[in-house]
């Protein structure tokens, strides 16, 4: 090990440059556990915004169907039917839910003041601020009046509020267009970390009902309970209700965990396949390590000769040559975990970023591993000269 450092300082520059395809390649693999693991962390933060105890109705199979992702793929994409105003009455005859929320969709160009900004209309009723923890900023939030009367009241997402007005607080009060139909700014609601929501303008469902939405239908319809015990016999309430009218298979009720754990599945597939491509980034780190040790032989086979002629067994230039490949990509393999540690560190406030021990585990144990695999070639020719002819060499 020591005279492996002294030949690293005496070539400062071929040792980072050996070190570096490992470090990278390390860099790469430890990064996309982390982004793996801060997408899922995303995404589960997302749905616990939304608030607890959520059952979701969609149309299609959803994950009740064959295929599990495929099945939610398939619903997502949309099914053959529609649900209308009738659904929604129904659901609230199921005494198990508390909450019965339609939401109609549909993205639109929003203008104020001669500025224009993508928008989402959301379609819903009153109870859609309180389920899914939506914070009012400013204003109030329309109500189950506004809802019947159609009112032309409106609550703005946090995002498309600041990009039309710049202060979100002085939004309130102003007029929008949407499809060149005027509408009050009635409140803001705080930023939730959904493009989609902090896009969004909510507006009562019934107000749709025109030009917005003329099928007067909803893509989606939520159901919320005050207890989580309830949630089982809510869903067996909710799709009996449903049967009444719908097969089987023309929708779904999904609860949140089904749904993420859906996610997550899909995430663990991308991430193994985003992970297999940045090991071949180690590979070729470790095809460098190999080259530079094969130079590195070549360079000192004479002292490799004096070594031999003075007693240095076959094992002795074995482990030495061994040892210099292990530190070299050990070497690489550390600064690469602590530079991936920094980017963690500055990018987690913005975005859950997170190191795992598979990941330290992997950083460590891949680089030494690759030090022994490509080490092994290049010393062993080393251990095989006679040290007469190594002594010979030029």
């Amino acid at each position: 090990m020591r005279t492996a450092l002294e030949d690293f300082r005496r070539n400062k520059t071929r040792t980072f440059l050996a070190s570096l395809g490992i470090m990278i390649g390390v860099l790469s693999v430890v990064m996309l556990i982390a982004l793996g693991i801060g997408l899922k962390n995303y995404i589960k933060n997302q749905f616990e915004s939304m608030g607890s105890n959520l059952l979701m109705v969609m149309a299609g199979s959803g994950l009740g169907g064959e295929g599990g992702m495929a099945g939610m793929g398939a619903s997502m994409m949309g099914g053959s039917i529609e649900f209308d105003e009738q659904d929604v009455n129904n659901l609230k005859r199921v005494s198990e839910l508390d909450y019965v929320v339609p939401m109609f969709f549909s993205s639109v160009v929003v203008e104020s003041q001669g500025e224009e900004e993508i928008g989402y209309v959301m379609g819903s009723n009153e109870e859609i601020f309180e389920l899914l923890n939506m914070k009012v900023i400013g204003g109030e939030l329309f109500t189950k009046a506004d809802v019947q009367r159609r009112s032309k009241d409106v609550v703005l997402g946090y995002t498309v509020a600041k990009e039309l007005f710049d202060e979100v607080e002085s939004a309130v009060g102003k007029i929008i267009r949407i499809d060149n139909q005027r509408y009050e700014v009635k409140a803001v609601i705080e930023k939730k970390g959904d493009n989609e929501m902090d896009r969004g303008v909510i507006m009562a469902y019934k107000t749709t009902f025109g030009s917005l939405n003329p099928n007067k239908s909803f893509f989606m319809i939520y159901l919320g309970v005050d207890n989580e015990e309830n949630i089982p016999a809510a869903k067996l309430k909710a799709e009996e209700e449903l049967l009444k009218k719908y097969d089987e298979e023309d929708f779904s009720v999904t609860e949140q965990e089904e749904l993420l754990d859906v996610v997550n599945q899909i995430f663990n597939m991308v991430n193994g396949v985003l992970i297999a491509i940045g090991s071949i980034s180690l590979l070729v780190g470790g095809i460098g390590i190999m080259n530079i040790m094969y130079a590195n032989v070549t360079e000192r086979t004479k002292e490799i000769g004096i070594r031999r002629a003075i007693g240095a067994t076959k094992r002795d230039i074995l482990y030495q040559f061994v040892a210099e490949s292990v530190l070299l990509s050990g070497f690489g393999g550390i600064m690469g975990l602590a530079i991936s540690a920094l980017i963690v560190l500055v990018v987690r406030p913005f975005f859950p970023l997170a190191l795992n021990m598979l990941a330290i585990v992997l950083a460590i144990g891949i680089s030494t591993f690759i030090g022994v695999f490509f080490g092994v070639f290049p010393a062993r020719r080393a251990a095989n000269l006679t040290p007469i002819e190594a002594i010979r060499y030029e």
